[in-house]
């Protein structure tokens, strides 16, 4: 099996990504895995598109590059991701966009080696608990029965949860993998722009039956000058803006709710006990 880098996340981020890839290739990697994402937040989608591109790296989509090519709408995004994704939408090149559209949403990278982005089923599904792992763990024994490994991305941060009856999180940066039980790894960040402590490009690396993490830095302050000055960043009116907009387009079923006969003021009162 070959020495596989494997990344996630890289929301346009290029300094983030050429650090990545620069401590990748130091540790000897013979091939790239990315989870999707390759898009959203900040100001370089189509340069990391072609980076990734050209590495041929064995990628999927994620739900930014899938919103992106408005294969998904923004109903379930954050209202900064959201307005980035807009300014992503306008921005890139049509052959980026296109490279994008033909990305599958899962793929095999050897056996019993699974890339998803989010869930098993759910390309937005934020994997965080040992419950949602556990569902997951049962979706992949349905949809994938020979994998053992299953690296996911989205939630951004290092994870590695081994499954064998009940799951349990693991925390360590180098790991050997019991060929006898299921793992769900996430490899972390590329881009850190949203962590907002240290900022660090996050990685793994997969040798056989062994898991190691990576994290570097990277010049952060550069991606974000560039992200704020092409408008990747949402001005704060613009925040209010977007949840007021939210707020009035859940205000009919709200409305709805408050019509239905289990919410009329007599059985309101009857159920309350009241004469």
């Amino acid at each position: 099996m070959a020495r596989t880098g494997v990344i996630a996340d890289i929301h346009g981020n290029r300094e983030a990504l050429v650090a990545a890839l620069a401590a990748l290739e130091a540790r000897g990697v013979e091939r790239l895995a990315c989870l999707g994402d390759i898009v959203g937040y900040n100001a370089d989608p189509d340069e990391c598109a072609a980076i990734v591109r050209e590495r041929r790296m064995l990628t999927i989509a994620g739900n930014h590059d899938l919103i992106s090519v408005r294969r998904l709408g923004f109903g379930r995004c954050a209202n900064n991701a959201a307005y980035a994704l807009r300014r992503t939408r306008r921005a890139i090149a049509a052959e980026t966009a296109a490279y994008l559209e033909q990305l599958p949403m899962y793929r095999e990278i050897e056996p019993g080696v699974m890339l998803v982005h989010g869930g098993v089923r759910d390309v937005q599904q934020y994997m965080t608990n040992r419950s949602v792992i556990a569902q997951n763990a049962a979706w992949l024994r349905e949809d994938f029965p020979t994998a053992r490994v299953c690296f996911f991305g989205h939630s951004h941060e290092p994870k590695v949860y081994e499954v064998d009856g009940e799951v349990r999180e693991i925390t360590a940066q180098r790991l050997l993998l019991d060929p006898r039980k299921t793992y769900f790894i996430n490899p972390g960040s590329v881009d850190a722009s949203r962590k907002s402590r240290h900022k660090f490009a996050e990685c793994a690396i997969l040798d056989g039956d062994l898991i190691e993490f990576v994290r570097v830095p990277y010049d952060a302050a550069a991606s974000e000058c560039k992200a704020a000055a092409f408008g990747y960043r949402i001005p704060p009116w613009m925040d209010r803006a977007y949840s007021l907009r939210k707020r009035l387009s859940r205000l009919p079923q709200r409305l709805a709710a408050m019509s239905s006969p289990a919410l009329r003021w007599p059985s309101v009162f009857k159920s309350r006990g009241t004469n």
